[in-house]
């Protein structure tokens, strides 16, 4: 278990997060169209996993955004975007926001994602949602960057994710 901070207050994080140099846990998540989708569907693509607690807060709004802004310039990448939104509002956001170069993924029916990647928020007023974290996978999913950003209310190390494709 890990711990970071949601406005200033302790909240402890369940799980273990990835380690770079292992092979990514392999995921089912539901897509905007509700399909389940795995790491399988983006094979031999890099991989960007913006993962955080919902489209309904600034911040993870904003690295939604930035991510989207970014993504064209990545060659053979897909940023997958990863909420407990569902996926209507994943794509009423995305609608909205003219965000249309990430991928968004719920794991509203498939909840073992966020301990699985070790983001699940254990306790404090967002528990059971994700810890905001980024984790980068190369074309053959091995993990070669992640973060779990210390403050939720903080947006990710953009170029140090970017950086690690």
């Amino acid at each position: 278990m890990s711990q970071v901070t949601f406005k200033g207050t302790p909240v402890n994080v369940a799980g273990s997060l990835p380690s770079v140099g292992d092979k990514a846990p392999a995921f089912s998540l539901t897509a905007s169209d509700l399909s389940d989708k795995g790491l399988e569907a983006f094979a031999g693509k890099k991989k960007v996993l913006n993962i955080f607690p919902s489209l309904d807060t600034g911040t993870c709004a904003q690295s939604v955004r930035e991510f989207s802004r970014r993504a064209h310039e990545l060659a053979d990448t897909v940023v997958l975007c990863i909420s407990m939104d569902l996926p209507f509002a994943q794509s009423r956001f995305c609608d909205a926001e003219g965000v249309d170069n990430v991928v968004t993924l719920s794991a509203f029916r498939h909840p073992e994602f966020l301990d699985d990647y070790g983001v699940r928020i254990a306790d404090g007023p967002l528990a059971g949602l994700a810890a905001r974290t980024v984790v980068v996978l190369d074309a053959d999913n091995t993990v070669r960057h992640v973060q779990q950003v210390g403050e939720i209310a903080d947006e990710p190390d953009y170029e140090a994710a970017l950086g690690a494709l």
